[in-house]
């Protein structure tokens, strides 16, 4: 049996532009990049590393995200209208069904973990 081999996420990666969609875009013109570092074999778990850009646009989760924001600031609003805001070294998790607006209010970065249920 091989032993799988640990992922350090303080070496260099390839990041990869990421379009947000325009018709979800609500102010701005927000750009990312995605360097995904791990995928299990099912398909299911993911880790890497985002960053965005300044704008706001439309999210709706069907996957759990794990987030460590380690640069800029964040909002995000729920569709009933919970608002919560987010800074560098702040960890928040968005739950599967979250529907509302990504607000990057500082170009920003983090730390993802994404488990995807169905």
């Amino acid at each position: 049996m091989t032993v799988p081999a640990i992922i350090p996420f303080q070496t260099l990666g390839t990041p990869e532009s990421v379009a947000i969609p325009p018709d979800r875009v609500v102010t701005g013109h927000p750009s990312t990049t995605v360097d995904n570092r791990y995928s299990s074999s099912d398909a299911k778990f993911h880790a890497g590393l985002w960053t965005s850009t300044v704008g706001c646009w439309q999210v709706r989760y069907t996957e759990h995200e794990y987030c460590v924001l380690t640069r800029g600031r964040v909002r995000l609003t729920s569709t009933d209208g919970v608002v919560l805001e987010f800074k560098a070294g702040d960890a928040f998790v968005i739950p599967a069904g979250f529907c509302g607006t990504w607000a990057t209010l500082e170009d920003c970065a983090k730390h993802y973990v994404i488990y995807e249920s169905a």
